[in-house]
């Protein structure tokens, strides 16, 4: 109870603060070299280039600067000489965390609100969504896009090049084999994902590793570019998502880690962090850094039983607890004001949309209802953050939580229903968020996955409600919903709110017309449009002759 007490007691106060490390902007220091040979860095150049890294299942404490023992000496200086996003928050799995990116909305309002987007289901993110790079393209900038894509490809409007990229290289699904591009989504459903626009890139199927690959197209783009044109650069690395693999010299330094999971982990994430610090020299190298604001995030938490580790936060990706969704995130640019900073104000993936838009000097369209806010004031100049909440999510298709009732919600909100809401410091989770152990390092030190290391957590049986005051307790330690019931309300209201506003789940059954064996061997688009005018235009004609039918026999009543 004192703890409780003393919580609450903190829940009173406003945490969400930015705090400023004494730390100088490094630009022209004796390493820099490069950055006194960037051609044309005098010239005036309003809109900047905007480059958004964009990595996959990557732990909360997998970093160097959260104090993890995998070395990521790129990502802890250019975070360092940037600003640190310590408040930040995407969402639990692959889909959802891309979607609201690239559309600035929260899954309620794409309807993509339950699960992923599977190879074979036919769905995308809906057409009628303008997205990032569409409204970039708008205000002249080039377009590009390296990586994982997985918003759906069942037709080809799905597409990213469709979509507003100029260029795409990289995998549809949502992951693969590293070297040989290939997926099994079930047995005897397998096929080749790697794509050059909008077709198969077969030709370069050379086993190299895609992170590698993908860093190599990353720099042909930049030197083939004329950096005084504005460019949206979207990599979206695949690594360090399983299957676990990673070139053999990576492993040099991680060979006293015991657990395989982890050891391999680790090389694929030293693997990546080379692969960042590439890219920021060829940003310098062929001219654009000056003018360059680096965006780096992880799309949601680690998966312990696939190596990674989200300590000291409280469960895993695929779920609502905070190592779902509370994710590694910084900025790094020269255009920073407040550089060597810490930002512990709320941010949210949907804010990157408004943000990056205005940035580019772009129109935010009146009647698009959007869920982000533009916050560079706030992570440039250290000011407040216009965000006060984040709906996590409301999934009505994820109804595990046997126990959960009307009752259990006051009559205001159904608790068998997943759902997550933080107002402020308050943060509310209803249904069954998942697996919720706190995972240690120590789980990592044996030879296999061992969860008798693991902080278990025993709850009473029929639970479906749990409030926390997440700027004093980050680590979801103490459950205050049976203390202030008053507080459970308001954000059950705030759901039911946010709810009134959800449009239908777009989550359809698998189709067989999507197996990649009709189409090559190659996934790709397999719905056609042809065949569906065929089709409404049979049913069509079918109407019309039993209207004719029903016609004669009334003549002949």
């Amino acid at each position: 109870r004192m703890v409780a007490a003393a919580l609450a007691g903190l829940s009173l106060l406003s945490l969400l603060t930015c705090g400023y490390l004494a730390w100088g902007s490094r630009r022209g220091a004796p390493g820099d070299t490069l950055l006194a040979e960037e051609p044309g860095a005098d010239a005036p150049r309003s809109q900047p280039h905007i480059i958004f890294i964009l990595a996959d299942d990557q732990g909360f404490r997998d970093v160097g600067y959260h104090g993890s023992e995998i070395r990521t000496p790129t990502l802890d200086k250019l975070a360092a000489e940037g600003v640190k996003l310590e408040n930040y928050y995407v969402q639990p799995m692959c889909t959802p965390s891309r979607s609201q990116l690239i559309t600035g909305k929260y899954q309620i309002h794409t309807g993509l609100q339950h699960s992923i987007i599977r190879p074979t289901q036919p769905n995308c993110l809906p057409l009628d969504n303008v997205t990032l790079p569409q409204k970039l393209k708008e205000v002249g900038y080039s377009t590009h896009m390296v990586g994982k894509w997985h918003l759906g490809f069942y037709r080809r409007e799905c597409m990213p090049t469709q979509r507003g990229f100029d260029s795409f290289f990289g995998s549809l699904l949502g992951s693969g084999d590293y070297y040989t591009h290939f997926k099994c989504d079930s047995p005897g459903i397998c096929g080749y994902d790697l794509y050059e626009n909008d077709n198969a890139a077969w030709d370069h199927d050379t086993g190299i590793y895609s992170t590698q690959m993908y860093t190599q197209k990353v720099q042909q783009i930049l030197a083939s570019h004329n950096p005084g044109k504005p460019i949206f650069l979207y990599i979206a690395y695949q690594a360090v998502h399983s299957p676990l693999q990673a070139p053999g010299r990576y492993f040099e330094h991680y060979r006293s880690i015991n657990n395989i999971n982890r050891r391999r982990y680790a090389a694929m994430l030293a693997c990546l962090d080379e692969a960042i610090n590439n890219v920021t020299l060829a940003l310098k190298k062929y001219g654009y850094y000056e003018n360059s604001i680096i965006i780096y995030s992880s799309d949601n938490g680690g998966q312990p039983m696939a190596g990674g580790s989200n300590w000291p936060l409280r469960g895993s990706k695929g779920t609502y607890w905070e190592g779902g969704i509370r994710a590694v995130g910084f900025v790094h640019s020269p255009l920073l004001k407040n550089k060597g900073s810490v930002c512990k104000e709320l941010v949210h993936i949907t804010d990157w949309f408004p943000t990056l838009i205005t940035l580019a000097e772009g129109q935010l369209d009146e009647d698009i209802q959007l869920d982000g806010y533009d916050i560079w004031e706030t992570i440039s100049e250290g000011r407040r953050s216009p965000r006060v909440d984040i709906l996590h999510n409301i999934d009505p298709i994820y109804t595990k939580a046997k126990n959960g009732s009307w009752a259990a919600g006051y009559g205001i909100w159904n608790t068998a229903i997943q759902s997550a809401i933080r107002v402020n410091h308050w943060k509310l989770l209803t249904g069954n968020p998942g697996y919720s152990d706190w995972v240690p390092p120590q789980a990592f030190s044996n030879a296999g996955p061992n969860r008798w290391h693991n902080e278990r957590v025993s709850w009473s049986a029929g639970k479906t409600v749990w409030l926390f005051n997440i700027t004093a307790d980050p680590y979801e330690r103490v459950d205050l919903s049976a203390r202030y019931p008053e507080v459970v309300k308001q954000l059950l209201r705030r759901l039911s709110q946010f709810n009134k506003t959800a449009v239908p789940v777009r989550y359809p059954p698998k189709d067989p017309r999507s197996n990649p064996k009709l189409n090559g061997g190659v996934w790709g688009p397999w719905f056609k449009e042809d065949e569906k005018k065929k089709k409404s235009d049979k049913s069509k004609g079918v109407n019309k002759q039993k209207k004719k039918k029903n016609k004669n026999k009334k003549k002949v009543n």
